[in-house]
């Protein structure tokens, strides 16, 4: 299922990216390497990865930088990117999902709980391209799974493949309490031990991206969220 895909690894230290590197190689997958950022930007035009792991602490440019500039560019502004760090605070956790990372692990790791990551956001993104319903519609919001685009009054709004992913779950269940524990489950797809603070910034920059959704997707004290159902309304 996960074979040929492109998969760019962009850390410093020599002796993790090798590892990651056998790991995924092992798995089927066709890996490129970066170290630094510069490298990862360049590469990332050139060589058009499906997938980036992106080190935080990196020389030239470090790796929020690069997320952000990739995010930034529309040709790989929904580019899945894991952010991959020794730093484990979650105010620099944060930050990586503020700018637009799809998932963060921390260091030290297991180069099999990552290459699970990496696969968990392949099938999510399968996922989508293989149900049998393809769109979704709120107002004038309209989610299209076959084609992984979200578009407001016609224009096309990026989202990273989690944003995505979220989004899709709350529209497919209007006017029903999500659980932030729910939501982690269905929408990253493993047995996520991050801190549920994910969720809502995830849900914070959707709200971002898309303003008319800003009294629609609603906190739910203690519990976690839900979406305003349209056909309650009237």
């Amino acid at each position: 299922m996960f074979a040929g895909k492109k998969i760019l690894i962009v850390e410093d230290e020599k002796d993790i990216l090798h590892l990651v590197k056998l790991y995924l190689d092992k798995e089927g997958f066709r890996t490129l390497t970066a170290a630094n950022g510069i490298d990862a930007l360049r590469q990332t035009r050139s060589e058009h990865p499906d997938l980036v792991i992106l080190d935080l602490m990196l020389p030239e440019i470090d790796g929020l930088e690069v997320c952000k500039k990739l995010r930034l560019t529309p040709q790989t502004a929904m580019l899945p990117i894991i952010m991959l760090t020794a730093k484990s605070e979650e105010s620099d956790m944060v930050v990586g999902l503020e700018l637009g990372a799809d998932d963060y692990v921390t260091k030290p790791f297991s180069p099999r709980g990552l290459v699970a990551r990496v696969k968990a956001l392949f099938r999510r993104l399968a996922r989508a391209n293989d149900r049998e319903i393809s769109t979704y519609q709120y107002g004038s919001l309209h989610l299209n799974l076959s084609r992984h685009e979200v578009t407001v009054d016609g224009q096309e709004v990026p989202l990273t493949a989690k944003e995505f992913g979220l989004l899709e779950h709350l529209l497919r269940n209007p006017g029903r309490v999500l659980t932030r524990d729910v939501l982690l489950n269905n929408v990253w797809g493993y047995d996520y031990h991050g801190t549920t603070r994910t969720v809502d910034v995830h849900v914070r920059r959707i709200k971002q991206k898309l303003p008319l959704l800003n009294d629609a997707i609603l906190s739910v004290k203690s519990l976690g969220y839900k979406l305003k159902d349209l056909s309650m309304a009237a």
